[in-house]
């Protein structure tokens, strides 16, 4: 360090003893001509600032060694000489206050000059032109300035850039612990929000159970409590008000019990129809309603639901259903929207729907599901057995297959006679051919079913006979208008055929032979048997006896004209004058046998 100072001192006076005389010389010559043009503008300001300007950037290309330092020595004695003189006559000017410039105060001969306007004018566009390039050399070296000074800055910025994105990796990886962090924060919540509910399920049913038993106990003592306390006193204070006809006395009862908020169902069933019987449902809407506001318990919501009229209380029964699936005595409450006892007279989907919510009711009565809804266990016990024994009468209504609709074809020379049968009244039938397409409404007879007091729909319509196999769609609208179906039945037109003629010979069995028919002295006629032979594959009998040794042949059947006899076959044989019986079995298409039949002769 000590022989690079020693260097740079020995350069200085160097160049001070080769440069130091002429630079200071132009200085001060420039000084004092910028003193002089000092009435058209502060020359000494421009050059001191320019000089300094200059010896700045010199100074620094210096130091980062940008330029020779032997070169620039003069150059940087040179600006900084002019820079010192211009700037000492700028700041006499200012402290002295001369607009003309101090030598001009000193000096008259210059100032009739600076007032001599032919000098003046013939000067200013050389001053102008001066000071044009003049301020082109400031920007040069501003420019200049700016780039190194630009260089520094990228030189600064790759080094914040670098620091910039260490920190960012950093804080990424804060991010990443402070997520992970918070998500475990978030399961331990959870989780304890978990443990607590079950805690606070666990001791509502506790406290259910513990005023279900001190009801009991209060039950089997009679008399009203006379300083109740407990929701369990107020309970038997509204029973005991309630049976002795002090109404009044027991809605304030009932009342204190709501107060208490607990979540069980009879109670409020007993208060709401109280509150009926005095101020009617929309007094015991407008009651409930409060209650509401303040409490939680969803026996009450509940109850509260069930004040208002018939399709709003059912819409409101299934939307807390579905917000409170588990909630048993809800099911309950909405198998009563479809009983008889409510509706009059119910349909089958009525009987479905009712048998649906019994069946899930009584289903939550394993484990002693139900105990933590009631207070009152008679209460419950009155529930089930009118849930078990309307399930009995309901059977087996929720089987599906039960109650479909049956399809009856009945061939004739002309066509087909379909009739129908439905499982329960209906106040319109519509039929289709097909998987897809319309329904056809069979329409109206001219009588009206006194069960829906309405005119009876047709039970049938007409097919032709060239009707292949197909699936005949049948739906209906119950004695509410609500559409059941639609059903698919399957039409098979062979089977069909031979299933009718069946029927036929079935239940008029006894018009299967007949002796002596007309007059006929020895003849046996068989014409029914003929007249239905599409359902028949063989006919065995014998006469005198069942040994059925012998066999009647019938004609093929003729499925475009099943019951004409062909015109070269007769429908009966003689038999001689001892025969006195005839035995007879048919066997059918679908492989069955008929018992055997015997016939006596008359």
């Amino acid at each position: 360090m000590s022989e690079i100072a020693t260097g740079t001192t020995s350069l200085l006076r160097a160049s001070l003893s080769r440069t130091g005389k002429w630079a200071g010389s132009v200085a001060f010559v420039s000084g004092a001509v910028s003193d002089v043009l000092n009435p058209l503008g502060p020359f000494a300001a421009y050059i001191a600032l320019v000089a300094a300007v200059a010896a700045a950037i010199i100074a620094i290309a210096m130091a980062l060694r940008l330029v020779l330092a032997a070169k620039a020595m003069p150059a940087l004695i040179f600006a900084t000489s002019a820079a010192a003189i211009a700037g000492g006559v700028y700041g006499v000017q200012q402290e002295t206050n001369s607009q003309n410039g101090v030598i001009a105060a000193l000096v008259p001969a210059v100032a009739q000059l600076q007032q001599s306007l032919g000098i003046v004018s013939e000067k200013v566009a050389k001053i102008e032109k001066t000071v044009t390039e003049t301020q082109k050399t400031v920007e040069a070296v501003k420019k200049s300035t700016d780039t190194v000074a630009q260089k520094t800055d990228q030189i600064a910025s790759v080094q914040q850039q670098q620091t910039a994105q260490g920190a960012e990796t950093q804080k990424t990886v804060e991010t990443v612990k402070q997520t992970t962090d918070t998500l475990a924060a978030g399961q331990k919540q959870q989780q304890a929000q978990a443990e607590q509910l079950q805690a606070t399920t666990e001791q509502i049913a506790a406290s259910i159970d513990t005023i279900a038993k001190s009801f009991a106990q209060l039950a089997t003592q009679g008399g009203a409590i006379a300083d109740p306390k407990r929701p369990d006193e107020f309970y038997h204070n509204a029973r005991v008000y309630e049976l002795a006809g002090d109404m009044l006395n027991a809605r304030r009862a009932y009342l204190a019990f709501a107060g208490f908020d607990v979540d069980a169902i009879d109670p409020y069933t007993r208060f709401a129809t109280l509150l009926r019987v005095q101020d009617g449902k929309a007094g015991a809407r407008e009651v409930f309603g409060q209650l509401v506001e303040k409490a939680k318990a969803p026996s009450i919501e509940l109850v509260h639901l069930l004040q208002f009229d018939d399709a709003q209380r059912l819409d409101k029964l299934n939307a807390f259903i579905s917000a409170n699936p588990d909630y048993a005595p809800a099911y309950f409450l909405l198998a009563q929207e479809f009983s008889e006892d409510r509706l009059g007279s119910q349909t089958l989907a009525d009987k479905r729907s009712e048998a649906e919510a019994l069946t899930k009711f009584v289903s939550y009565e394993k484990d002693g599901g139900l105990l933590k809804y009631f207070v009152d266990q008679t209460q419950l016990a009155d529930w089930l057995d009118r849930s078990r024994t309307r399930l009995a009468a309901l059977g087996d209504v929720l089987d599906p297959l039960r109650f479909v609709p049956t399809l009856t074809p009945t061939r004739s020379n002309a066509g087909w006679s379909m009739t129908i049968s439905l499982p329960e009244p209906a106040t319109a039938i519509s039929w289709r051919l097909g998987d897809s397409g319309p329904f056809t409404d069979t329409g109206r007879l001219a009588t009206n079913d006194q069960r829906t007091g309405k005119p009876m729909p047709n039970p049938s319509f007409e097919l032709p006979d060239s009707t292949a196999a197909t699936n005949i769609g049948i739906k209906y609208l119950d004695i509410r208008g609500r559409e059941t179906g639609p059903f698919t039945i399957r039409f098979d037109p062979d089977t069909a055929l031979q299933q009718g003629n069946k029927q036929i010979l079935d239940q008029f069995w006894t018009s299967w032979i007949a002796f002596d028919a007309s007059g006929n002295h020895g003849l046996v006629y068989f014409t029914q048997m003929l007249s239905f032979r599409c359902a028949i594959k063989e006919v065995r009998y014998s006469l005198n006896g069942t040994m059925l040794d012998k066999e009647i042949k019938m004609p093929p059947c003729d499925a475009k004209d099943p019951y004409a006899m062909p015109a070269d076959y007769q429908p009966y044989f003689k038999v001689k004058d001892d025969v006195k019986s005839m035995a007879v079995q048919v066997t059918y298409t679908d492989g069955t046998k008929s018992p055997v039949r015997e016939y006596k002769r008359q």
